[in-house]
């Protein structure tokens, strides 16, 4: 194993999650109140609102199209019956639909962001950094599959980058695995554990504060004056 394939493979993806871990830690114990999404729908609505609402529906089908598409081995959904070709027709329309609702939702509040001279204002470099990532990181996305999809590549990442992750996951990751994915794919991952790294210290934080308490908390009740 070459000394790039060992860092980038093996010790890379380590080094990122001590960043995401010692970052959440040190953020929450020096930055409570920071701790949110910090709302500029009072300076824009109508991209806010546009852009928000297609980010988060696409994101959300991402995530669960990467968790289902990256950790279930290949060797399970052969056993219930899913074939190559159903697996990846089922993959490529649903992810191509939530990828351009993502990417759509993501220009839509990049925009927001460089246009709008109160956003741009109001916008923090971490602001900037995450939802040019974010496009970043969708739109190499969407052109690893349409490379695939297009170039009659018999390249299948449920056996090269689905087995590397799950070994990144129980510690025992084998670096030689993404010797040969196309570089494309390589990119999009490599940016993907950069997220994490820069997650601690951006508004992003807000996706780990599920308002859990709200559901349990006593009703508010409002009495007429006599």
């Amino acid at each position: 194993m070459t000394l790039g394939i060992q860092f980038l493979w093996v010790i890379y993806p380590y080094l990122i999650l001590v960043i995401f871990l010692i970052g959440l830690y040190y953020r929450y114990q020096t930055d409570q109140f920071g701790w949110t999404a910090k709302s500029s729908e009072m300076l824009e609505k109508k991209k806010l609102r546009w852009g928000s609402n297609l980010f988060h529906s696409g994101i959300m089908l991402v995530l669960f199209g990467h968790v289902g598409g990256l950790l279930i081995p290949k060797a399970w959904l052969v056993g219930i019956g899913i074939s190559d070709h159903l697996y990846h027709t089922v993959a490529i329309s649903l992810g191509s639909f939530a990828g351009i609702l993502t990417l759509v939702g993501c220009l839509i509040l990049l925009y927001r962001r460089l246009t709008d001279p109160r956003i741009r204002k109001t916008s923090s470099f971490g602001d900037m950094l995450s939802i040019i990532l974010l496009t970043m990181i969708v739109v190499i996305g969407m052109a690893a599959t349409l490379f695939n999809t297009t170039a009659s590549s018999d390249f299948d990442y449920r056996e090269t980058i689905s087995p590397w992750i799950r070994g990144v996951l129980t510690f025992t990751p084998d670096g030689m695995l993404m010797a040969e994915v196309p570089i494309i794919f390589k990119i999009h991952v490599l940016l993907g554990l950069a997220l994490f790294a820069v997650f601690p210290f951006t508004r992003l934080v807000h996706m780990l504060s599920m308002p859990i308490t709200y559901l349990r908390r006593s009703y508010v009740l409002y009495r007429k004056r006599k």
